[in-house]
């Protein structure tokens, strides 16, 4: 028999927005992962983005496209380790066009990295006409954030903000109507050097709650309702506790 939950039951919930369960850091635990955070594929190397790499995924979208939430992990990285010069900058954003406009296509929002790239991001986005987006974890000037806040776009806050003074300064100047929640498991951690998990979403609720001035409950209802807004398909996985 089928229940419909209310949404008085859903705000109960914490959403993350964006982490990564089938990281290698997980696999032996991934269970007890999952079970923690109720209660409360390894990623290869780093490298630029190549047109091959998008290719044999399309078809692939395309066909589920009714069944997904979102496309993404997608974005710009500059960072030198992985855009070694202007060559493999120009190739990512090509492959980034194409994403947006498959993303346009299907209907679906963009989950967006970008590292290092903050401002050309956002302005690819708006030139090619993205609407939903999320950015995460995004580390640059607040001023450029406030840009995509213009254009309506999301930016979620992983729990490394507790020893991030750019993300602190990030959560001050961004409307709380524009923040949702993320962990970015296994990485971006309260602390370093140490294995992130979704159960710690509540230190990014916490933490921002005190940035803000308002109540935690606060922060967790209207990030639930942002990400509700931005993945209107997660509702299906939403389960009354």
């Amino acid at each position: 028999m089928e229940t419909k939950s209310s949404p008085e039951e859903h705000s109960k919930y914490y959403i993350d927005c964006h982490c990564h369960l089938a990281a290698e850091e997980f696999v032996n635990d991934v269970d007890e992962v999952v079970s923690r955070a109720r209660e409360g594929n390894p990623p290869d190397e780093q490298r630029s983005v190549q047109h091959t790499d998008l290719g044999d995924y399309i078809g692939v979208i395309e066909k589920y496209a009714d069944q997904l939430v979102a496309i993404g992990e997608v974005g710009l990285d500059f960072t030198p380790r992985v855009a070694r010069n202007a060559e493999e900058k120009d190739t990512q954003r090509a492959v980034l066009i194409q994403q947006v406009q498959l993303a346009k296509r299907l209907g679906l929002p963009l989950n967006v990295h970008s590292r290092s790239a903050g401002r050309p991001t956002i302005a690819l986005l708006h030139e090619q006409g993205a609407e939903n987006v999320l950015l995460h974890a995004f580390d640059g000037k607040a001023s450029v954030a406030l840009q995509g806040v213009q254009y309506g776009y999301f930016f979620s806050i992983p729990p490394s903000i507790v020893r991030s003074g750019q993300k602190q300064k990030l959560v001050k100047q961004l409307p709380l109507e524009n923040i949702l929640l993320e962990t970015d498991s296994p990485a971006l951690a309260a602390e370093k050097q140490t294995r992130n998990e979704p159960s710690n979403i509540r230190i990014s609720c916490d933490y921002i709650a005190e940035v803000k001035g308002v109540s935690a409950e606060t922060v967790r209802r209207v990030t639930r309702e942002n990400a509700l807004k931005l993945f209107p398909r997660i509702r299906q996985f939403l389960q009354p506790r």
